[in-house]
């Protein structure tokens, strides 16, 4: 099962080939357009901006992902592209050209959740069985799952504000450390000492698996503007990394509890751009040995958005027989667990909150 796969949910435009045999995925090509040159003057991703940058680069970016491949349109089983969550501009640019390629050629169409994707991207390195526990962890998601295969996920806890990856992003530019903030504060953290900082600790005593990081995003935006040393903000970079990987780990460490209960296959794993995050890591991996889980995390060029985990979800999509009709609509918010979700919604109404 060979598939092109098409990103285009944030600001990266994305193409990749991957081949699925027998359950092991072959990345034949990935390439990745990243638009962090674009955004960075405004210290974020402006979707115009990053709309407009899709529509001129998702031809040519993929002619390069079927070049590398060595692949032509008619050794392909499948075309499948992001149709959501994210930015619905971008979104409807590769949901679009994957719709006339697949048209033109033929080709199944297989709509994919972004979600989806991040979910069984730890698949790309290594060879992964269902069922799993996983850890969502990006800019716009947050969430606990338990993966059973695609269109099988049940949500077991969700982020009821922000996400981690936002706090990352929002408060590395209250510090002033430009755009992409996540890594720039994971830098900055390395020569700091978080340990004289005291930031809140969201949702103690609460028996559910949910997060919250609106608190502590509040709570460092208030220490950055008092900052006065280079070292004053290294040692806040640092306390927030921790506290993030604190929270992530405590209420983690609920889910693998309960999983465990009932589940005698024991892998946790971590995905999403804040899996690249190397105390992140580490953290986690230790709080699954705490528990007996073996830990597995993306190789770090699939934690961020890529079209390698796209075409992946497409394949094992396709291999079961599943495919979108033609007339599929981009969604700019679509939840893994569509019914948990209208049951049990993870925000107020009122309140958008993270993708998902």
């Amino acid at each position: 099962m060979t598939v092109l796969g098409l990103e285009t949910s944030c600001d990266e435009t994305a193409a990749s080939v991957v081949r699925l045999t027998e359950g092991r995925a072959e990345v034949l090509s990935s390439v990745v357009h990243s638009q962090i040159d674009d955004h960075a003057a405004y210290g974020g991703v402006v979707p115009e901006i990053a709309a407009r940058s899709h529509v001129e680069m998702i031809a040519e970016v993929t002619r390069r992902a079927m070049a590398e491949a060595d692949m032509a349109y008619d050794g392909l089983d499948g075309i499948a592209a992001t149709a959501g969550p994210g930015l619905v501009g971008g979104v409807m640019v590769g949901l679009s050209f994957g719709k006339a390629a697949a048209l033109a050629r033929g080709l199944p169409l297989v709509a994919v959740n972004h979600l989806e994707g991040h979910a069984v991207s730890a698949r790309l390195g290594a060879e992964v069985a269902y069922p799993f526990l996983l850890l969502l962890v990006s800019g716009g998601h947050c969430q606990l799952l338990e993966v059973r295969g695609v269109g099988d996920m049940s949500r077991i806890g969700a982020t009821i504000d922000d996400a981690a990856g936002e706090a990352f992003d929002k408060i590395a530019k209250a510090l002033g450390l430009g755009y992409p903030g996540g890594p720039a504060l994971e830098r900055l953290a390395t020569q700091g000492d978080g340990s004289k900082i005291d930031l809140p600790r969201a949702l103690l005593g609460r028996k559910d698996c949910d997060f919250s990081f609106s608190g502590l995003k509040t709570a460092a935006f208030r220490i950055a503007q008092t900052c006065q040393t280079e070292q004053d903000k290294a040692d806040l970079a640092d306390a927030v990394q921790n506290a993030i990987a604190r929270q992530l780990s405590d209420r983690s460490e609920r889910a693998l509890a309960a999983y465990a209960e009932t589940h005698e296959h024991r892998l946790f794993v971590v995905a999403g751009g804040v899996a690249a995050n190397k105390t992140i890591r580490a953290t986690l991996q230790a709080t699954a040995a705490k528990h007996g889980f073996d830990f597995l995390a993306p190789p770090m060029a699939y934690c961020t958005d890529n079209a390698a985990m796209i075409a992946l979800a497409g394949a094992e999509r396709l291999a079961l027989g599943l495919t979108s009709d033609i007339d599929v609509v981009a969604r700019p918010r679509w939840p893994l667990d569509e019914a948990r979700a209208l049951s049990d919604p993870s925000h107020k109404p009122g309140r958008k909150g993270a993708k998902a």
